[in-house]
């Protein structure tokens, strides 16, 4: 990152990390010395880290809706990520901005965007150039790198809560044991479509999680068992998830993946005390939203 190394040196480092995989110490290593180069000009008052890192993911970002219900209820919902223009994706920026919510350029804009509407969304390549840059070498290597898994990790506003989606289950673990040894006071990690924080609805979901200091780990259960619903075949026109948000389209797949998302925020936020109350205060946000606030292309 201090651009000390030439670039066929962090290539190779990076390749033999890949083999042999990161440990939660390397990787608890690596967010604090990122940290170190986050353009911070001054502090950040977020509630709830979001990153949104999946630049594969090949259905809608409804987690995006439900940081938003989220953000409607009070909790100040920092997002981050890179821009993921892979042909065939849906990355979450397209659909921020189709909800008329602004991408932020500096933490200063993120600060007056959590001031005005609790939530904001900044791009890496605006937080932390080097970190950014880095992501462009997985082109070049043919491979995902701990930098894909740093990211994730990354909490450059250390708030308190922090919720993260991984694509392999065994990365659960690992966020959890880096979180404990970052002194992150609670997190939730969970296998989410694509790698993102967004809850399969039609399956059972495993929720590991930091709790002040302590290691937990709870089973959600399905919310529709018996819906088949191809996720990789939705739709990924923005104007989808307007119209979701509109209450024009009443997909039941997508609106579960909304309120179970929102689910895990609020136990996660100390705002309920078991998955069940978690869902139903989820489903009563989801009905109480204001339609039409988010409805107009920025």
């Amino acid at each position: 990152l201090a651009g000390e190394a030439r670039p066929v040196q962090v290539g190779g480092f990076l390749m033999v990390l890949r083999y042999r995989g990161e440990t939660a110490g390397e990787l608890a290593g690596f967010v604090q010395a990122a940290r170190r180069h986050i353009r911070l000009d001054g502090p950040v008052a977020a509630d709830l880290d979001w990153p949104s890192y999946a630049d594969r993911h090949r259905q809608q970002p409804w987690f995006a809706l439900a940081a938003l219900l989220l953000a409607e209820s009070g909790y100040r919902v920092l997002m981050h990520g890179i821009a993921g223009a892979r042909t065939g994706c849906a990355p979450t920026r397209p659909v921020l901005q189709a909800l008329g919510v602004p991408l932020c350029h500096s933490v200063t804009d993120a600060n007056a965007s959590l001031a005005s509407r609790n939530f904001a969304y900044i791009g890496l390549e605006h937080l932390c150039p080097p970190i950014n840059a880095l992501f462009g070498l997985r082109d070049e290597l043919g491979v995902r790198t701990v930098v894909n898994t740093l990211a994730r990790a990354l909490n450059p506003a250390e708030a308190t809560h922090q919720i993260q989606g991984v694509f392999h289950p065994p990365y659960r673990a690992l966020h959890q044991e880096a979180a404990l040894l970052l002194g992150q006071k609670r997190a939730a990690i969970f296998k989410g479509g694509g790698g993102e924080a967004q809850r399969n609805p039609l399956k059972p979901c495993a929720v590991t999680s930091v709790r002040d200091g302590e290691a937990e780990d709870q089973e959600w259960p399905a919310l529709l068992p018996n819906l088949d619903y191809r996720w990789r075949d939705e739709d990924l026109d923005t104007r989808t998830a307007v119209a979701i948000w509109r209450g024009e389209c009443e997909t039941p797949a997508p609106i579960a993946a909304i309120t179970g998302t929102t689910a895990v925020a609020l136990h996660l936020l100390g705002r309920a005390k078991d998955p069940a109350q978690a869902q139903a205060m989820a489903e009563a946000m989801w009905r109480e939203r204001p339609r039409h606030k988010y409805a107009t292309a920025a």
